[in-house]
This record gives structure tokens, C-alpha cells and sequence, in this order.
């Protein structure tokens, strides 16, 4: 437990020594929120928008941390050839994984508690309704996202291929699902494309427990299948 740990821990040290990784998870999501609640206008149907900005905007945030920056740290792991050396160890890609996904997620985190304690602070947002709701829907988004990211950084062969392959998911992603644009301001084409990518999953349901709607257990479901079926296959196609 303690390998595990101490093995976490640098790993997190590592990512936040990295200026672009610290900005662009922690920095770059608080300026996001800046630029929408400018205005202050609720979105159609009358919910404030800072109620659904931020919950959208940390499903952004667990995005740019599964999708972009975890598999580039791992592709480029194998690009220095550091995962040769670890396969020396006793270190199984079920271990290595694990270690790489609770850090990157503790970085996402707190790029989320960072834009709640904004959200509250300086724009009045709202607490959550149901807070074990939004902390597993959280989690399973996590889980989901992550899963696609270690497959993406177990196969590609270099972290700059892993870079332009993360964005390349998270990108479209991101405008579709809803994460980066209020679902209530698209059309009903695009939320409908929206919906067929991993990511609305963890919008929609982040979103139904901030404000108390009822969660859906097909959402939540369907996170939970798409980490074990990606989480599966990037542990079976995992490559030292």
C-alpha cells in the first residue's frame, strides 16, 4: 500500500510540475468560466447559468485530464522507454494504471473544487441538491474517461501522438456532449450526435444531481460499461 501510495504521490508532483498540464486543468477552466458568466443571463428555461456551468465545466475538466494529459504521460513513459524499465519490476499494467488514473483524477479534483469555490465565491452558485449524486456521477465519469485515456496512452507510441490523439477526442467531445456548450443552446441535431459520445454520460448526470433531477441508472450505467470495456481492453492491449 504504501509503494502504491508514495508511487501516486510523484506521480501528482510530476503533473503539477508541468506548467501546461497545472494551467490548462486548474487555470484555464476558471478563465472559461470568466468568459460565460459574463453576462449573467440564465439559459433558456430559466436556470442561472453558473448552476450549469460549472458542473459542465468539470466534466471539462476530468476530460482534458483523462484524454490529453494522462495518456501523453504514459505514451511518453514508453517514448523515454520508462515503462522497459519498470517492466523489470514487479509493477502490472493493472498497478501502473491504477497509480496513473488516481493521479490524474486528483488533479481533476482540484481543478473541480477549485471552480466550485469560485462558482460560489463570485457568482453565486448553488450547492448541490444531491451531493452523493453528483460525487458518483463524478467518479463513474471519471472512471469512463480514463478508461478510453490509458488506451489511448498504452498503444500510442509517443506522447506528442498521444497529445494530438487526446485533443482529437476531446475536442469534439467536449462541444457535443454539452461539457464546453449549455446543452440548451444547441440544436436538437447536434445534442443529438452529443449523445452517442462517452462524454455526455457524465454531463447529463452531473448536471441532473446538481440541480436535483432524477438520475438516470442508464447514464450511470452506461459509464460504469464503458469503463469496464475500455478499462479491459487497454489492459489486455497494453504495451511496455
Amino acid at each position: 500500500m504504501n509503494g502504491i501510495t508514495n508511487v501516486i504521490a510523484v506521480e501528482l508532483k510530476l503533473i503539477m510540475r508541468d506548467p501546461m498540464s497545472a494551467f490548462f486543468a486548474l487555470a484555464f477552466p476558471l478563465i472559461m468560466l470568466w468568459v460565460k458568466l459574463r453576462t449573467g443571463k440564465p439559459l433558456p428555461g430559466g436556470l442561472p447559468a453558473v448552476d450549469a456551468t460549472v458542473p459542465m465545466l468539470s466534466v471539462f475538466v476530468i476530460g482534458l485530464a483523462a484524454l490529453v494529459i494522462l495518456p501523453a504521460t504514459l505514451a511518453g513513459y514508453r517514448e523515454r522507454r520508462v515503462l522497459k524499465r519498470l517492466r523489470a519490476t514487479p509493477a502490472s499494467p493493472t498497478l501502473l494504471f491504477g497509480a496513473q488514473w488516481v493521479a490524474h483524477m486528483l488533479l481533476a479534483a482540484l481543478g473541480t473544487m477549485l471552480l466550485i469555490v469560485v462558482g460560489l465565491i463570485g457568482y453565486g452558485l448553488t450547492a448541490p441538491a444531491n451531493v452523493g449524486g453528483v460525487l458518483l456521477a463524478w467518479t463513474l465519469g471519471a472512471l469512463s474517461l480514463s478508461s478510453i485515456g490509458l488506451l489511448v496512452g498504452g498503444l500510442v507510441p509517443s506522447g506528442r501522438a498521444a497529445t494530438v490523439v487526446g485533443l482529437g477526442l476531446f475536442f469534439p467531445m467536449g462541444f457535443l456532449s454539452g461539457a464546453i456548450i449549455p446543452r440548451e443552446t444547441m440544436s436538437e441535431s447536434m445534442r443529438a450526435i452529443g449523445d452517442l459520445t462517452p462524454m455526455a454520460p457524465a454531463v447529463r448526470a452531473i448536471r441532473d444531481g446538481w440541480v436535483g433531477d432524477a438520475m438516470s441508472p442508464v447514464t450511470l450505467g452506461l459509464m460504469a460499461a464503458i469503463f469496464v470495456v475500455a478499462g479491459g481492453v487497454a489492459v489486455r492491449a497494453f504495451r511496455w
